[in-house]
């Protein structure tokens, strides 16, 4: 087939690089345009761009594609027999969508209809999934309503955090878009409507969703600990200032008596406790306090008195 493909971040690497090393042609990678990032803010290639520049692959990054004319004209050029989509970050306006006769074919980090939306990796695991998947589908005009083409299916084990997710759903994923692909061409896989009843959402993270609710049971905080890596992460705050939680554990046993109030700190020699719901507890590991490095709890505990009863909010 000849393909236009559609990506930015890592994630959409492995399925660009399994095309490349298939029968199959890319004419052209459209991604977004370069964004400033890191501490400096750096304007930076994004990792689908960087991939497409070593091969020597047509790019192009248009500001917008909803009107973009010129867009049109040199996707009509080309002709593709389908776009494959993969965390491109646009909406595909209708005229890219009619474009292709195999139409726009995208990777999405679920199983449909579970989890439609921007972030499906980070909040299956926020919400203590123990499988999640890939499914291939052909987009339109909803959002990742589109039919089913295939699927494959994932465990999440109990201490993988997103980004460990994220890694191995684009493996299998980019094995999962050939065989799409495959199927098609050769008219054997037959796409199937969504249930859209049994649909939920996994909508774009904000910064909030990584405070800490020490209401929640130590298992809740934890997965939403391991969900919102590496952002938002996991903060709360100490004397009114931020305390980031780089890392963090669920102890086998609670270890703390008597019935304080959630986030009340409970140390114990080296050791740090917080209280959460249920009677249970979260250890943590690693934290940060505003302005301050990164650092084990020993090394924080070493120069910092907590007053008894203190707890973070």
């Amino acid at each position: 087939m000849r393909l236009v493909f559609c990506g930015t971040p890592a994630f959409a690497v492995p399925v660009l690089e399994a095309l490349l090393g298939s029968s199959h042609t890319v004419e052209l990678v459209i991604s977004q345009p370069d964004r400033p990032s890191g501490r400096k803010l750096e304007v930076q290639p994004g990792a689908v761009k960087q991939v497409a520049q070593s091969k020597g692959l047509a790019i192009t990054q248009p500001e917008k594609i909803r009107t973009n004319q010129a867009l049109q004209r040199q996707l009509e050029a080309i002709a593709p027999d389908a776009i494959v989509v993969v965390a491109y970050g646009r909406l595909i306006p209708p005229w890219m969508l009619e474009l292709p006769p195999h139409g726009n074919l995208n990777l999405h980090a679920s199983l449909l209809p579970k989890y439609r939306g921007a972030a499906p990796i980070q909040w299956a695991i926020a919400n203590g999934e123990k499988e999640t998947g890939v499914t291939t589908m052909r987009i339109d005009a909803g959002l990742d309503t589109g039919d089913i083409l295939m699927q494959e299916r994932w465990p999440i084990l109990p201490d993988q955090t997103a980004p460990q997710i994220a890694a191995d759903l684009a493996k299998i994923g980019a094995k999962l878009m050939l065989e799409t692909l495959h199927g098609l061409e050769a008219g054997t896989l037959q796409p199937r409507p969504q249930p859209h009843e049994l649909a939920s959402l996994a909508p774009i993270l904000q910064r909030e969703d990584g405070r800490i609710d020490f209401t929640q049971t130590a298992d809740r905080i934890y997965d939403r600990w391991r969900g919102f890596q590496p952002w938002p992460g996991a903060f709360c705050y100490l004397r009114g200032k931020k305390l980031t939680v780089h890392a963090m554990q669920v102890p086998q046993t609670s270890s703390h008596s008597g019935d304080p109030l959630p986030g009340t700190i409970l140390r114990e020699g080296d050791h740090l406790f917080v209280t959460s719901g249920n009677g249970t507890s979260i250890r943590i590991l690693e934290l940060q306090m505003e302005g301050k490095r990164r650092m084990p709890v020993s090394t924080f505990l070493n120069g910092f008195a907590f007053l008894p009863g203190e707890r973070l909010e």
